[in-house]
């Protein structure tokens, strides 16, 4: 199971996407709310699930055997849920699949929501933002 505080695999894959969210979201709208704004990143369409197909597959396994995730948060609730459904509509079709072969499919299918709350989503933009203007900095301290 993934530690806290360690860099998961796909770290800024997400974190590119949740940035060309918040983009889009600032770009199109006539005031800026932020509590709002990150309240609708959250809820917008991601490229995948955010999630390693390993932990997935063992999650997903999990819940075949008749586990009902009580223990989890509910945004990861709702998410492993909704991959849990996918999952199934998948092995009607193709019964014998392997767990890890299904858990692959389905994680790297369009997501409908970010699934994390809006906190973690401010918390993630403004850590990449901060980068990105220390790293613009640098850059630019030869010019001056």
């Amino acid at each position: 199971m993934k530690k806290k505080g360690t860099k998961s695999e796909h770290e800024e894959e997400r974190n590119n996407d949740l940035m060309r969210v918040y983009h889009e979201l600032i770009n199109n709208a006539k005031e800026v709310n932020l509590s709002k704004i990150y309240e609708q990143i959250v809820n917008m369409p991601s490229r995948r699930f955010w999630i390693s197909e390993e932990r997935a597959a063992i999650v997903l396994s999990a819940m075949m055997k008749g586990d009902n995730l009580k223990g989890m948060r509910p945004t990861k609730r709702e998410m492993f849920q909704e991959l849990y459904r996918r999952a199934l509509a998948i092995k009607k079709k193709q019964p014998n699949i392997k767990p890890f072969r299904l858990a692959l499919m389905v994680v790297n299918q369009p997501a409908p929501k970010f699934y994390m709350e809006p906190g973690y989503a401010r918390l993630i933009i403004t850590s990449f933002k901060k980068k990105w203007f220390e790293e613009r900095r640098k850059k630019l301290r030869f010019l001056f």
